[in-house]
């Protein structure tokens, strides 16, 4: 557990387990700490490497707009500076659009990539998601003070007074128009989609992102082999809010890491 200097950031990093090292990207306003319930079946099969994005948890923030591109440009200059040649990617939310930037802008760093409950453009969250976040400001984060999100806030953060401005920033991120389609379409590496079946994230945005992965498109055949390198989870009785705290979500994901996966369609 420590931190590195990287792009201008005191970027807060731990490890966790043994084996070929798991990136894990929380969602907003959130932690490493996220992955608690994680932790003990991942760091059965893998070494996991847990980062604190840019103002969140123990990373303090600075000042600079919050963008999925330069997190992701975070994330990357954090796995070259530990001197890592490839790494897998698992992001949830906001870092699961981080992962995905991560792999666009970074495809020699990232094996395999798992997106957990984001969409690939912002039309893909359901329309009262997008009002919550564009309601997203200092005013909306002093009315969180005292929810558990927040407490955990300030328990690590190394100026916990700087809440409300997290709230702005992040507002001012999720009002942002993007559709990285094209770009997902040109991606080549294995990648789970992970959502739940009550997701914040729309079905038919689950199956346009799937698509756009190569997968879907035909028949696999009775041998498998027409399928994609894209794998798609859609995980019962679970919510955009809940889906990192159970079991189903690690029982989808260690599979796909460990297995050999088929060629991009």
């Amino acid at each position: 557990m420590s931190y590195a200097e990287v792009s201008g950031l005191r970027m807060w990093y731990e490890w966790h387990g043994t084996g070929r090292p798991l990136v894990l990207l929380h969602g907003g306003f959130g932690s490493t700490d996220m992955f608690a319930p994680l932790l003990p079946a991942l760091t059965e099969r893998r070494r996991v490497l847990a980062v604190d994005l840019q103002g969140h948890g123990r990373t303090a923030d600075v000042g600079r707009p919050l963008r999925y591109e330069s997190l992701a440009d975070d994330v990357a200059a954090l796995i070259m500076r530990l001197g890592l040649p490839e790494v897998d990617v698992l992001g949830y939310s906001l870092g699961g659009g981080v992962g995905l930037r991560t792999a666009i802008q970074h495809p020699d760093l990232v094996g395999r990539l798992v997106v957990v409950s984001a969409p690939c453009r912002q039309q893909g969250w359901y329309p009262e998601t997008l009002t919550a976040m564009a309601q997203q400001d200092e005013a909306a984060g002093a009315r969180m003070r005292g929810t558990p999100a927040h407490r955990r806030y300030a328990r690590v953060a190394p100026r916990p007074a700087e809440w409300p401005r997290l709230w702005a920033k992040s507002g001012e991120l999720l009002r942002r128009e993007y559709d990285w389609s094209a770009e997902v379409a040109a991606l080549v590496l294995p990648t789970l989609l992970v959502f739940a079946d009550a997701d914040s994230v729309t079905t038919a945005h689950m199956v346009e992102f799937y698509g756009l992965l190569g997968g879907g498109h035909r028949d696999a055949g009775w041998d498998g082999t027409g399928r994609s390198a894209a794998r798609l989870a859609v995980l019962p009785g679970l919510t955009h809010y809940d889906i990192l705290s159970s079991p189903a979500l690690p029982a989808a994901v260690l599979p796909f890491l460990t297995h050999p996966a088929g060629p991009p369609g």
